[in-house]
């Protein structure tokens, strides 16, 4: 694949979308891909996290464990899906394991890479943050729909 390629790949991940080739393509340089085979993890619930995956083809099943042993089943995902994004500028635990459903890739953006790329933009900086706001916003709704079941 060649950079053009990745920068046209992250243009697709909404945490990017609004960010500027030129930017993009500073991200793609820095960021390395990583090809799976299916049934390959590509990482463990409950792992330290220091990196987010954007998918840049095939499909990658996300699973938790549960209380009673068992696994459930999140979602599926595939290209355009960026996996973590909260890792490229916290420390936090992977939520859920990532496993290759079939042979697929993915362009690993790391978090020092992410925070020089806000430290010298702001303004991705401020996409972020828009980003991080309507995600809490999103998430306080729903517990908010939920509450009536609580009492």
């Amino acid at each position: 694949m060649s950079l053009n390629d990745d920068i046209a790949l992250l243009s697709l991940v909404p945490l990017f979308a609004d960010i500027d080739d030129d930017k993009l393509r500073l991200i793609a340089f820095g960021a390395e891909r990583r090809r799976l085979n299916k049934g390959q993890q590509l990482f463990r619930e409950g792992a330290p996290a220091d990196c987010a995956f954007a998918v840049a083809g095939g499909s990658i099943v996300l699973t938790r464990n549960l209380s009673d042993g068992g696994i459930e089943v999140i979602d599926t995902v595939g290209r355009g899906t960026l996996l973590s994004e909260l890792a490229m500028i916290s420390f936090v635990e992977r939520k859920f394991t990532a496993t290759a459903e079939e042979d697929s890739e993915v362009i690993r953006v790391n978090r020092p890479l992410f925070r020089r790329m806000m430290e010298e933009y702001p303004e991705v900086a401020v996409i972020v943050e828009a980003r991080i706001k309507t995600n809490l916003q999103t998430m306080i709704r729903d517990m908010q729909k939920l509450a009536p079941r609580f009492g």
